[in-house]
Parts: C-alpha cells; structure tokens; sequence
C-alpha cells in the first residue's frame, strides 16, 4: 500500500510539474537553461576558488579570476531571470557594454586617480575651489604692557 501512495504523490507531482509554467518555460527554452547552466557552472567554479585555504575576504578582494566568476554567474542569472518574467515570444537581446559601461569605467578611473595622486587632486580642488591663498598673520592689536612683578618681603 506505500508504494501505492508514493506513486499517487510521484503522480500528482508530476501533473503539477506540467502546470507550472516556470517549469514548462525551462523545459521549452534553450537559451533560459543555457543561462541557469551558465550560473551554475561560475558559482561552482567560484565556490571552489574561495575554498582553496585562502581566507574567503581577502579571496574576494584580491583574486580577479573569481570576481570574473561571480560575475559572470549574476549575470547569468540576471539573463534567466528576465527571460522568466518575459513572454516567451518577447523576447528581446541586450547589448553588453555600451556607452552606459564606458562612462561607468572612466568615471571610476578617473575618481581612483584623484584618489590616489596627490598632485592632481590638488589641483582639481583649486579647480573646483580656487586656489589656496596663503597669508601671514599680523595682528593689529598692541600687546596689554605686562603686570609689575610683585615685590617679596
């Protein structure tokens, strides 16, 4: 009789399998599992570059081969994700990169060069602000004559 009722909830598991369309959409769609795929295969690959004995922050801060990873795989996901939520007749091709990128990265180098060059950062904030002046203080105010020194005796 167990077997029975296994079989009834394989049954029904796979009738509702059929009627979900975010399953019907994966079976369906080359490009959605190309994507899920993709994902899985960076974050894998990333998970094994972060368990290799370094420590797991200075991996994610140092090691570019898995910031490459982890995007790739956010990205990918990103593209499954948007396929999901569009019709499957709508579908429509993002360009990588772009104008929005290009500006993106040079506003990033040029803050990181400010940043790090003394020189130039000064002379963007004189830019900005004016030069500095520099000035000698005089003061225009005659110093009190000092107290009498009291007399001991």
């Amino acid at each position: 009789m167990a077997s029975k009722d296994r079989l009834g909830k394989a049954s029904e598991a796979a009738k509702a399998a059929q009627s979900n369309r975010y399953v019907q959409r994966l079976i369906e769609d080359d490009e959605l599992r190309a994507n899920l795929l993709a994902a899985y295969g960076a974050a894998r690959s990333a998970y094994a570059r972060m368990t290799n004995g370094k420590p797991a922050g200075k991996a994610l801060m140092e090691d570019r081969k898995l910031q490459a990873e982890l995007r790739n795989a956010v990205e990918s996901l990103r593209e499954a994700g948007g396929a999901l939520r569009e019709e499957p007749g709508r579908r429509r091709r993002r360009r990588r990169g772009g104008l929005g990128r290009t500006l993106l990265l040079i506003t990033f180098g040029a803050v990181l060069a400010v940043a790090l060059n003394e020189g130039l950062r000064s002379k963007v904030l004189d830019m900005l602000f004016g030069a500095e002046e520099e000035f000698d203080y005089t003061s225009s105010t005659t110093p009190s004559e000092p107290a009498p020194a009291p007399v001991a005796g």
